[in-house]
């Protein structure tokens, strides 16, 4: 099989490289992800003009038309950087939705200015059960004259504080299954709703959002009412494969750093990459990362092709969520006490793949989601 990237491919990661290599040093990722709003304007609109926002999107909305495997490759890159952005909850967990299930008006109304970087958008999914399955969603939307009013709470909601539009999960009908769900995008200055932060171990924003009587119009809903659901299915496969191409490039970062490490600190007048024991930590983590590279693109390339692959993501996030969280704990381990302070740049990984391990899914998730794929 040729792994290899196509030439337009190879021109993506090396133009983003280089970008965040100058734009997102490590000193910008601290400190934005010390400010309050959790990601820089001014960059969003650099990237906003390098058509990052509009990859997957068709030519019609302001878009490239590229394909998922094209935003992968940019999505490693941003996982090796260590970006703080609303880039994924806009394009990923915002765009997907409305281009999957908005109508044609929607579409128009939202795609365009989310591709010039004019809006932010998010996703409000997971509530107090932190379930990522239907019988998590206890938000109720009830039917009034107007159209419909949200009541409730949602968890873990990026960048709620500010995104424009908020995608809400929401139940029109009782009950515990996927039937009755309906998706709402929400402007976030409605009356009603109240962004709280959420202490988080990497800085990133994250919040809890409540809903209080949110009057909400019949031109907000996405798709059909009641069938919200099969929207979140649908894309539910790209959310898990873009994380888990964020941790391959972080994952790549913590070896990279770690063998530069190896190769330059000295023990008893010699590297400590002569070391047996420090050479096969070594090995370990590059076969984690290539593992994470390898079973993350086999389900990028097939969401390209249009194929099923709700196995192939589901393998993809259990694998990565534990290689990465053992790449950085062997970076650690190589490190020694100067890879635990917070002024070492290898913390910012390792934080980061604690809280990556547990987003969309932790393994035995995803295991599950497999097993039940193959028939058990």
């Amino acid at each position: 099989m040729d792994f290899s990237l196509s030439e337009d491919q190879e021109i993506i990661k090396r133009t983003a490289h280089n970008f965040l290599t100058k734009e997102c040093p490590t000193s910008f990722v601290r400190e934005t992800l010390r400010d309050d709003r959790g990601y820089s304007p001014e960059l969003w609109q650099k990237m906003a003009k390098l058509g990052w926002m509009g990859f997957v999107f068709p030519e019609s909305y302001g878009g490239m038309g590229g394909s998922f495997l094209d935003l992968t490759v940019l999505l490693e890159e941003m996982g090796m950087a260590g970006l703080p952005s609303p880039f994924f909850s806009t394009v990923i967990l915002g765009g997907l939705p409305i281009l999957e299930g908005g109508s044609d008006k929607q579409k128009e109304e939202f795609l365009p200015p989310m591709v010039n970087g004019d809006f932010i958008l998010t996703l409000a999914l997971t509530e107090a059960s932190g379930k990522y399955t239907p019988d998590g969603i206890e938000v109720m939307a009830t039917k009034s004259d107007k159209g419909y009013i949200i009541n409730g709470t949602k968890l873990f909601v990026p960048y709620a504080q500010i995104a424009d539009y908020i995608i809400v999960v929401a139940r029109t009908e009782d009950g515990v299954g996927k039937d009755g769900i309906t998706l709402f995008v929400v402007n976030s200055k409605s009356q009603g709703v109240t962004c709280t932060p959420l202490a988080t171990i990497t800085g990133e924003k994250q919040f809890e959002v409540v809903f209080n009587k949110v009057e909400v119009s019949k031109d907000s809903i996405l798709g059909e009412v009641g069938n919200g659901w099969s929207i979140i299915e649908k894309i539910w496969p790209k959310v898990v494969v873009g994380a888990c191409a964020e941790m391959v490039g972080g994952a790549q970062q913590a070896l990279e750093m770690t063998v530069n490490y190896a190769k330059e600190r000295e023990q008893f007048g010699r590297p400590i990459g002569c070391l047996q024991v420090v050479q096969h930590f070594c090995a370990d983590m590059v076969s984690d990362v290539d593992g994470c590279r390898y079973i993350t693109y086999q389900a990028a390339w097939m969401i390209s092709c249009g194929l099923p692959c709700v196995k192939e993501a589901a393998m993809a996030k259990a694998w990565c969520s534990n290689a990465f969280k053992r790449t950085t704990a062997k970076g650690q381990q190589i490190h020694g006490a100067i890879g635990f302070t917070e002024e070492h740049d290898l913390h910012l990984y390792y934080k980061k793949a604690k809280s990556q391990e547990l987003i969309y899914g932790d393994s035995a998730f995803h295991l599950k989601t497999v097993a039940e794929q193959i028939g058990l």
